[in-house]
């Protein structure tokens, strides 16, 4: 059995389908320099002045935070540092039972472009998988500002037997497999909010 197959967090591939060769900003800049409606969309992805926005950080997708978003809620995890992600380990997050919730991500592109980005989530409780996401997010180029992306919504589990902790193991790649972050944290369902 490959490694891939043991992985909760592997996201599907497509049969027959090959990740395109990569290319720095210089050299997707210079493809095509004649075309003007592709010189447009170059410069819509920031090609032509791509800013750092972490110049000392070497990451080239910097992920920020994880945000839990209901309607009477929003509980932003920050995941920004390795020291943020192991605090987010030592405190789950509350949720209350039944309750209708999206998570969107929060994240920075800074050097080159990156394509296929994806965010996969897996939910187990008591060792057990509940709940699996995959989300393509998509290519996105070098940007100064944060760059985010909201994911389709659920429901959480409710009733006396639902009521408990969950653990979660999340992560942000590409299409070349590329892990930007991988971080466990957990959540408690309970009856009402704290």
């Amino acid at each position: 059995m490959s490694s891939q197959e043991n992985d909760d967090l592997a996201p599907t591939s497509t049969a027959g389908f090959k990740v395109g060769e990569k290319k720095n900003i210089d050299e997707l800049a210079q493809l095509d320099a004649t075309d003007a409606s592709l010189n447009k969309w170059k410069e819509s992805l920031g090609l032509s002045h791509a800013q750092e926005r972490f110049p000392d950080d070497p990451r080239t997708v910097v992920v920020q935070a994880l945000v839990f978003q209901s309607e009477d809620r929003a509980i932003r995890m920050d995941v920004s540092t390795p020291k943020a992600v192991e605090e987010l380990q030592k405190t789950p997050i509350t949720i209350k039972e039944g309750c209708e919730y999206t998570f969107k991500i929060e994240f920075v592109v800074q050097r080159e472009m990156v394509s296929g980005l994806k965010f996969l989530q897996q939910v187990k409780r008591k060792g057990i998988p509940v709940d699996k996401m995959e989300e393509m997010c998509g290519s996105y180029g070098p940007k100064y500002e944060s760059q985010e992306r909201t994911f389709p919504s659920s429901k959480a589990p409710s009733g006396m037997l639902a009521r408990g902790t969950y653990n979660v193991k999340s992560r942000f790649i590409d299409d070349d497999n590329t892990v930007y972050l991988e971080w466990a944290w957990s959540m408690e369902i309970k009856k009402e909010w704290e």
